[in-house]
């Protein structure tokens, strides 16, 4: 049996990470999730630094982003992600609230893998993160590192 890869959430809203949590543990996924409250710690968590500079565990199967988090925002981590040739081919799925047309194409252009829309609607929003998280934790085939 292969081990279950992590999931990390970066969001600041505490409301927001417990309603994905709750949907990820609501589509019946095993994987563990790490919850970061903005993009310093999301990175220091990728990077294996800081307060992660101790984890063992292998890369996440996904990084599920906000945009909007202080410090560091979402397309920052974004951006040094993809310049990071261990985490490039890692995927990044935005989860926002931001319609705004900039930061949709800003986001495809650093080479997002999906960008969704937080849904106002909490069932749509458990449906969306339920889907997200089955496709991209047990269904994606990751490329492996050599």
């Amino acid at each position: 049996m292969t081990e279950l890869r992590t999931i990390l959430l970066a969001e600041d809203s505490p409301f927001d990470a417990e309603m994905a949590i709750d949907a990820l543990r609501d589509a019946n996924l095993l994987n563990p999730v790490v919850h970061v409250n903005d993009g310093v710690e999301a990175l220091d968590y990728l990077h294996r630094r800081g307060a992660f500079a101790g984890r063992t565990d292998g890369d996440p199967s996904v990084v599920l982003l906000d945009i909007k988090m202080p410090r560091v925002d979402g397309l920052e981590v974004l951006a040094e992600m993809r310049k990071d040739d261990k985490l490039r081919m890692l995927p990044v799925v935005i989860l926002s609230s931001s319609r705004e047309e900039a930061d949709l194409v800003r986001s495809w252009d650093l080479g997002v893998n999906a960008y969704v829309v937080k849904p106002v609607d909490v069932d749509q929003f458990f449906d969306a993160v339920r889907t997200l998280g089955r496709f991209w934790a047990v269904l994606n085939e990751p490329l492996e590192a050599n």
